[in-house]
């Protein structure tokens, strides 16, 4: 709460936040830098046209530009470059926009509405959409001269029709039920109710530790369901139910429930697509659609798409969450219970180290471990046996980790081009771990200073900005690209996902490309190996990440065997050699579930599926050995590394 006694700052970053709320305007980041996005209606004849753009002049400058820019700052340039000047400029750019579209359809007699579609794109540039709206009108007139292999392209991509390609979904009669809340609002209880009584089912999760905690809770219920991810297979002889990562649906198995969580991320450009496919195929009688508030809007607008019977449920927070009165100022006030958020590894390593040394024993929690370590280092906590959390994001979703009070060490975050504020949803994300209803009356949040905290407090009073209800994202299947290929006599793997990209929104933009930059990379490559487009495909798929050099190298060792016809062992990875001890066995894993997610699809080349299975285990557990050993490091100085070689590896909880 606040009064007229609230610090300058405090007041300032209210009034940004209020200023770009009645200028319909928000923050946007894109391409590497922060840009104000902003929406509205022109009136063109008797036409409404909504707009939802970047102005040409609304960018605000790189990340790193923007993040050294104190709230003052940002209010005048916002004030610069947003305002009804600019407002009025733009919308004179669109009118004349919009009256050429409409005069050019009359004349025709052409159905303008695609073409004016092209103005709501929330992270582009006004003059670029304004172009394509134009080019839309004149390709439909035909007076816009196009290749017969563009041609042909666009009608082997017309992904107007991608949800009619889910033939068993669309051949049901489907009702859909959203559940919709924050954190700790209780969601998944009846959905998960409701899927363990049923004849069949599956639970489709974001994350491999959901779907494995989720398998759990089937088991115990006394539900045959076997897991299935893109790494992991534990088949049950006489299974009714699956738990499985979203991008493994099986859209050709008729079932009676199927739990779709986390379905805000419908918006996210690298993922997104897999929600996409899970709504338009999943081919269940019952559909639950777990996630936030501000999803309501896109869930209708796709359930309309697709078709089927829609309800929605919105839950309310189960107990209150509310800021600490201060920012916490020192790792001394600290308390048992407590969740220390930092956004990345070498962050999350040195406020741990921080935390043992102001005397409290710590879990630590971060995206590059495994699953099994995630939750190892979880039920620590949950037990007792550890006293506070230090975590990324990764605590946001998928981790029961019941704390009193979550505080955030900072409220920037890497975005991949430099380092930014982070997103509100992401704050009220990671803040509702506070506060578990059953287990504490009320949820606490703070900043670890005083700039933290306020910023910290401003992102959660922000309304949250509905998700777009159109541009869900789409990406190519192989029978997609078979289609182009065999519509263009294109065969290159890195030119047909070009194709895709480039006319996959010709039609309309219902449907957009995800983000294909990562496979289009890892294309290029393996276009020169004497490999199937099949074969191409899968490997361009294999979850390895680019920027890991000795992942790549793994990827490309596998990839010639294949091509060479020969056999890839799974092999042991050798020691860490003055390498970091816990990054080598990071990546280890990584790689040997690279391994085990290639041996599912390729058995013949990869056969030592199982092996590496273990392999992934015994590393996991070396980790947590490892991290146990760090987290309570003994005042006498010894190092980690020397105490986790005289403990040997450790052992996982079993979970039955």
């Amino acid at each position: 709460m606040t009064d007229s006694s609230t610090p300058t700052l405090d007041n300032e970053a209210a009034l940004l936040n209020d200023y770009l709320e009645a200028q319909r305007a928000t923050l946007v980041t894109t391409d590497g830098s922060y840009a104000v996005s902003v929406h509205g209606e022109i009136l063109v004849g008797k036409r409404v046209v909504p707009y939802h753009l970047v102005p040409d002049e609304g960018f605000l400058g790189k990340t790193s530009k923007w993040r050294k820019l104190d709230i003052a700052e940002r209010y005048a340039l916002l004030q610069e470059r947003w305002n009804e000047t600019a407002r009025a400029k733009l919308e004179s750019q669109l009118q004349k926009c919009a009256d050429e579209v409409i005069a050019t359809a009359h004349q025709y007699e052409l159905d303008p509405t695609s073409a004016l579609h092209a103005l709501i794109a929330k992270y582009e540039l006004a003059r670029f959409r304004c172009t394509l709206a134009l080019d839309r009108i004149n390709a439909a007139k035909g007076n816009r001269a196009e290749t017969q292999k563009a041609e042909q392209t666009r009608d082997a991509v017309n992904l107007s029709l991608y949800p009619e390609s889910f033939t068993v979904a669309q051949g049901m009669k489907r009702h859909f039920i959203a559940v919709l809340g924050p954190t700790n609002s209780g969601k998944t209880h009846a959905a998960m109710e409701h899927l363990a009584k049923a004849k069949s089912g599956a639970y489709l999760a974001p994350l491999r530790l959901l779907a494995l905690e989720n398998y759990t809770r089937l088991q115990n219920a006394g539900v045959a369901v076997s897991l299935v991810t893109g790494e992991q297979r534990k088949l049950h002889p006489e299974a009714t139910h699956v738990a499985s990562t979203v991008e493994m649906l099986n859209p050709n198995r008729p079932i009676e429930v199927a739990v779709i969580d986390e379905i805000q991320l419908l918006d996210d450009p690298d993922r997104g697509a897999a929600w996409t496919a899970a709504v338009c195929g999943v081919p269940a009688s019952t559909v639950y659609l777990l996630g936030a508030l501000e999803a309501r809007e896109a869930i209708e607008s796709l359930v309309k798409r697709v078709g089927g019977s829609l309800e929605v449920r919105e839950l309310q927070r189960k107990s209150p969450l509310e800021m600490d009165r201060q920012p916490l100022g020192s790792l001394k006030n600290l308390k048992p219970g407590d969740v220390l958020i930092a956004f990345s590894r070498r962050e999350v390593l040195n406020w741990r180290d921080q935390v043992i040394a102001a005397g409290f024993s710590v879990s630590a929690i971060y995206g590059s471990l495994s699953p099994e370590v995630r939750q190892a280092q979880a039920e620590r906590f949950i037990n007792g046996e550890t006293q506070i959390v230090v975590g990324t994001d990764a605590i946001g979703m998928g981790l029961n980790t019941p704390a009193r009070r979550v505080i955030f060490t900072t409220s920037n975050k890497w975005d991949g081009y430099a380092e930014g504020m982070i997103a509100a949803p992401l704050a009220k994300q990671i803040a509702g771990r506070a506060g578990r209803f059953g287990e504490h009356a009320a949820g606490f949040v703070a900043g670890l200073d005083s700039y933290t905290h306020k910023t910290i407090a401003a992102l959660l009073r922000q309304k949250p900005e509905p998700l777009p209800d159109s541009g869900f994202f789409v990406a190519p299947n192989l029978d997609y690209l078979q289609q182009i290929a065999k519509a263009t006599g294109e065969n290159r793997l890195h030119a047909l996902l070009e194709l895709f990209t480039k006319h996959i929104n010709v039609h309309d933009e219902f449907f957009l490309p995800s983000n294909l930059s990562d496979q289009m990379e890892k294309a290029r490559w393996l276009d020169s190996l004497p490999l199937t487009l099949a074969d191409r495909f899968t490997l361009s798929l294999c979850p390895v990440s680019t920027k890991i050099p000795l992942l790549e190298q793994a990827l490309q060792d596998w990839a010639r065997a294949r091509a060479n016809k020969k056999t890839a062992h799974v092999l042991e990875m050798g020691g860490y050699q003055g390498r970091n001890e816990l990054q080598f066995y990071e990546d280890s894993c990584k790689r040997y579930a690279a391994y085990a997610w290639l041996a599912y699809r390729m058995p013949d080349t990869f056969p030592d599926g199982d092996m590496a299975q273990m392999m992934m285990q015994s590393t996991s557990e070396k980790i947590d050995k490892l991290l146990q050993v760090q987290n309570t490091r003994s005042r006498q100085g010894k190092r980690p590394e020397q105490q986790a070689r005289r403990s040997g590896g450790g052992q996982f909880r079993r979970r039955s």
